[in-house]
């Protein structure tokens, strides 16, 4: 599967984005999905997660109550909303997808990935 991610902007804090992730193929209903997040110097970190129905979601603390990661199998579409965001919040957006039906929250548990779409947040 290729995974094309997009809606990454400059908003200032308190602000929302929505992130979207677009797969190819005819199979991303058979792919668990999740957001990962780059900031300047510092490692990749999970962000959010979802199921392959969409019925069970997983968050980072630090985005817990703020984000919202759903999927729209029959567009092939994984979105992530984002609500109240601060500057900490400034980096580089992966999704990720894998056909292992557990939701992980370790990176190298996916297998796919999109190129990434830049957040940053001004305060």
């Amino acid at each position: 599967v290729q995974l094309q991610a997009c809606g990454g902007g400059l908003v200032q804090a308190g602000g929302s984005l929505r992130l979207s992730c677009a797969a190819s193929g005819r199979t991303f209903s058979s792919y668990v999905m999740g957001w990962f997040r780059q900031a300047p110097g510092k490692e990749r970190e999970f962000v959010a997660a979802i199921s392959l129905s969409g019925g069970f979601t997983s968050y980072a603390d630090s985005v817990k109550g703020r984000f919202t990661i759903s999927r729209d199998n029959t567009k092939n579409t994984v979105y992530l909303r984002m609500n109240d965001l601060n500057p900490e919040d400034t980096a580089v957006y992966y999704c990720a997808g894998d056909t292992s039906v557990i939701v992980s929250r370790v990176d190298y548990d996916y297998a796919y990935w999109g190129q990434g779409t830049l957040v940053t947040v001004s305060s």
